[in-house]
């Protein structure tokens, strides 16, 4: 028998290097520990915790990123060699605080450099083209927060400094559409297209198509943040972290009545559903971090992507998946269709 033993599943298959993931394994010899190693590639991997059935091992920095071989080390002997997708870096030095944003109509990825409450930076919006070349883009908006496009693809931004909606053209040149929005972070067209707004003092706005803006519901404060997204059932669903580390995703009917769509989650934030139905945020579930899928019914929740310290997430065109940090930008392959509600 291989001391090394076999891998039996590595949960979640996909990682943001400086995640935490499990290896579930039988066979390992871990009678010494120091003789013991996870390898990504050709990479050795921290190893938080070390059993003979389960390890905890955090991902590690690739080069390029993409699926790897990942195998358990005893000695000299190697297990087989196990798959696993590590997410590839697009762009680090950016300060995101709520999700990115497609381009529909060209697929480029959309992030903020936010900076700090009233920090005026040269440049606080990039692109990222199909091809993956970072452009800057706009340096007209302080503090940008939510990015979102509406229905004819024209790109909405919100200002958490001023409390304000800009409309910025293709040419990157930025003209308010709205004001008065308290502390305006997360926004989201429904089907109709009628903006709705985050201030995360507590209040959900509605803006119509002349920019006028109404106080339309009220729920709880958050310290950081509300982040928005549209569900298949035409609901708007809200995330808003709290000092709890039991907090809820709230579900906001055409009536404006509100309800808990989910609760149990650490310091949840962005959110996007894919086209059957799943909604997919930034979370801590039951002490892992990352990306947090949740059936459609709200029961099933799971870690789908190992991360730390993870913002916000968008779906391309193409099924890949973009995901923030606090400080970079990553995309997974992973082969789901978002819905145009983003």
């Amino acid at each position: 028998m291989n001391p090394a033993g076999e891998i039996v599943r590595i949960d979640p298959p996909y990682g943001i290097p400086g995640g935490e993931i499990v290896i579930e394994c039988s066979g390992l010899d871990t009678s010494d520990p120091s003789i013991c190693a996870v390898l990504f590639d050709d990479l050795t991997a921290p190893i938080v915790a070390l059993g003979p059935r389960r390890l905890l091992v955090i991902v590690p920095e690739t080069k390029g990123g993409g699926q790897v071989a990942v195998r358990l080390q005893r000695g000299e002997e190697l297990s087989e060699p196990a798959r696993f997708t590590v997410a590839k870096k697009l762009a680090s030095d950016v300060h995101a605080v709520a999700n990115p944003a497609f381009d529909p109509e060209d697929g480029a990825l959309f992030v903020t450099r936010s900076g700090s409450r009233g920090e005026q930076l040269p440049v606080t919006l990039f692109r990222i083209d199909v091809g993956g070349e970072v452009g800057e883009y706009s340096g007209e908006i302080t503090n940008p927060t939510g990015i979102a496009f509406n229905g004819e693809n024209q790109m909405f931004v919100t200002s958490r400094l001023d409390g304000n909606v800009y409309k910025v053209s293709a040419f990157g040149e930025a003209v308010t559409y709205a004001r008065n929005l308290g502390v305006a972070t997360g926004l989201a067209f429904d089907r109709d297209g009628v903006l709705h707004i985050g201030d995360r003092t507590g209040t959900i706005f509605k803006v119509n198509g002349i920019g006028e803006e109404k106080a339309w519901t009220q729920i709880e404060p958050s310290v950081s943040a509300y982040h928005l997204a549209f569900g298949p059932d035409d609901s708007l669903y809200v995330t808003g972290p709290t000092v709890s580390s039991f907090d809820a995703i709230w579900r906001i009917n055409r009536d404006g009545e509100t309800d808990i769509f989910f609760k149990g989650l650490g310091r949840p934030q962005g959110l996007a559903f894919d086209s059957e139905g799943s909604l997919y945020l930034a979370a801590s579930l039951r002490g892992r971090r990352g990306i947090v899928r949740i059936g459609p019914d709200g029961e099933a929740a799971t870690i789908v992507v190992a991360g730390v310290n993870l913002i916000g997430l968008a779906f391309s065109g193409e099924g890949e998946m973009a995901v923030v940090s606090t400080d970079s930008v990553y995309s997974l392959p992973m082969q789901i269709k978002g819905t145009l509600l983003q």
